[in-house]
């Protein structure tokens, strides 16, 4: 229970911070916002990762515990409560996110209360940049946390945290950046209208692009974990 309550800690601060950010800095209104919200997610996972990465993994993110499941390194029973408990942690983080900007004066700077995701370019558009975004990160951790990396895997959170910052920063002006079903879940609750409507592409995206960086993995990793 520790490792499933850990994960839903982490995905909180994961949620809370990164979308925060992204609200209050109106990401997208100019690239200022758009750079401190790709850093406000990275960061965030970094922090996560050196937090609770000895208890849990510091997954806090459905597609990457996919990933992991499928290159066989948990049971299906840790793939199926890491994910509840990450759902939740995002719920309860964008529940707090949204209840701080509704008693909030309103602010112009400010387009969304919780930081929801949404396709710029269509719904199509947008599935394909999750995925690939997705397939990509999600490569990186399996990579990053790899044994066969040796004593470098000790730096896995910092490598994990940059390349989200760099997907973040491709991925924001076509879809807000999602690449995490439960990070896109809470704050499309809350949020309603077209996040809600669009909140399928968030989940079977990365789903589909976690479920790819398996396969990649497994085709050119020498692990005999």
């Amino acid at each position: 229970m520790k490792k499933y309550l850990a994960e839903m800690i982490g995905t909180f601060v994961l949620t809370f911070l990164g979308c925060g950010a992204a609200v209050a800095l109106g990401c997208g209104s100019d690239t200022a916002s758009i750079v401190g919200t790709a850093f406000a997610f990275g960061l965030s996972v970094v922090a996560m990762a050196y937090t609770i990465g000895g208890i849990s993994g510091c997954h806090i993110n459905p597609a990457i515990t996919l990933g992991v499941f499928l290159s066989g390194k948990i049971s299906a029973k840790d793939c199926g409560m890491y994910i509840i408990f990450q759902v939740i942690g995002a719920i309860l983080a964008a529940a707090v996110l949204a209840g701080i900007v509704a008693s909030g004066d309103p602010s112009p700077i400010i387009t969304t209360a919780t930081g929801a995701n949404a396709c710029s370019y269509g719904v199509t558009n947008g599935l394909i940049v999750e995925i690939v975004l997705t397939a990509l990160f999600v490569l990186v951790v399996l990579g990053a946390t790899s044994k066969t990396n040796g004593a470098t895997n000790n730096f896995a959170g910092l490598a994990i945290g940059l390349s989200l910052i760099l997907i973040h920063l491709v991925g924001i002006h076509f879809t807000g950046t999602s690449v995490n079903p439960a990070r896109s879940i809470g704050p499309a609750l809350f949020e309603g209208g077209k996040a809600l409507s669009e909140l399928w592409v968030f989940i079977v995206g990365p789903f589909i692009g976690g479920a790819i960086a398996a396969v990649i993995w497994k085709c050119i990793s020498t692990d005999k974990e």
